[in-house]
């Protein structure tokens, strides 16, 4: 059995406004073991993004706050952690690739400074020893000519090039977990597809824990073993990935899986889409907050919001219809 390196239990997050608190994050759990990948998924503002980065106490605050819950890493809860205790776990163990890597590098400092910098200040290295080592990891994440790239700047790379020197960064410590927010999103195909594999080839290698971030349950499909559904801040469907895409039961995840083309279907298949728009998350829904847009809903799932409950081993819905039959459970 492996082991649980993260376990996050009623996490819950709200931002404060001049119109009133938005409910990002509403009560989610989930859990993580050593050398697993989850795919956390759901269209933008659902607080896929905001959900990791409560868990590594990265939130503004203001405006936001962790209002509940707890995330324990190897027994140790990070939303009690000290202010410098959380920064030793921050890019030393549990490593962020964010979404831009234009505005996540500092203009002004060059690719190799900024790579060099969590070497020096979580593993101690001097200066010589840090450049050093970044110019193996550019080199590993198949940055040609690595050592003649180390000076230059972020303007001066492409975006998938600044893309694995972000990837460079967040592996430079040999983290235990690695978030993976959206990475490919301003990619071409090409370029998306080399670095999906390369977080693969990374994974196997290094034997990290992997989330992955993102809207498109195309990329999810080859890279992770469980999948997390989310929408308007709750967690609504998880289950091993074959599972989720053969068995689909939330109304929420069969519409995402219908509008993704598929290269096996005989004829012309029409993409379906999703009819309606996002919850506003200016207060907590006494109701199922999908149910909107629901072809299925039925009178309780206005009166009720449901919670994740177990209907086959290992896969769970937050649901009061069964979408195959289109009866109550």
């Amino acid at each position: 059995m492996p082991n649980r390196l993260l376990d996050v239990r009623g996490l819950e997050t709200h931002f404060k406004t001049r119109e009133g608190v938005v409910h990002a994050v509403n009560g989610v759990s989930f859990t993580l073991d050593e050398g697993g990948t989850m795919g956390l998924v759901g269209e933008s503002a659902c607080g896929k993004t905001v959900t990791m980065l409560s868990v590594l106490r990265l939130i503004p605050k203001p405006p936001g706050e962790v209002v509940a819950g707890s995330a324990v890493y190897w027994g140790q809860d990070l939303l009690k952690m000290t202010d410098e205790e959380i920064r030793n776990v921050r890019g030393a163990q549990i490593s962020m690739i964010f979404q831009d890597p234009m505005t996540s590098f500092n203009p002004v400092l060059t690719i190799g400074r900024q790579v060099a910098e969590p070497l020096e200040i979580h593993l101690g290295m001097s200066h010589e020893q840090a450049y050093k080592r970044v110019a193996e990891l550019l080199e590993m994440v198949g940055i040609p000519k690595a050592k003649d790239r180390i000076n230059d700047y972020p303007h001066q790379f492409s975006g998938g090039m600044r893309q694995r020197a972000m990837i460079a960064m967040a592996l430079a410590c040999a983290p235990q977990i690695l978030i993976a927010d959206e990475p490919t999103t301003a990619l071409d195909v090409t370029i998306q597809a080399q670095i999906i594999e390369l977080v693969k080839r990374l994974r196997d290698e290094l034997g990290m824990a992997v989330i992955w971030i993102t809207h498109d349950l195309g990329i999810i499909a080859g890279l992770a073993q469980r999948v997390i559904v989310m929408y308007g801040g709750y967690f609504i469907e998880e289950a091993p990935v074959k599972e989720l895409y053969g068995n689909p039961q939330h109304p929420y995840t069969i519409g995402l899986l219908g509008s993704l083309p598929r290269l096996n279907e005989s004829g012309h298949q029409r993409l379906v889409s999703i009819d309606g728009s996002p919850p506003v998350l200016m207060e907590k829904p006494n109701s199922c907050p999908f149910a909107p847009r629901c072809n299925y809903a039925i009178e309780r799932c206005w009166q009720e919001n449901p919670v994740l409950e177990t209907i086959a081993p290992d896969h769970r819905v937050a649901c009061w219809v069964d979408s195959q039959t289109g009866r109550a459970r």
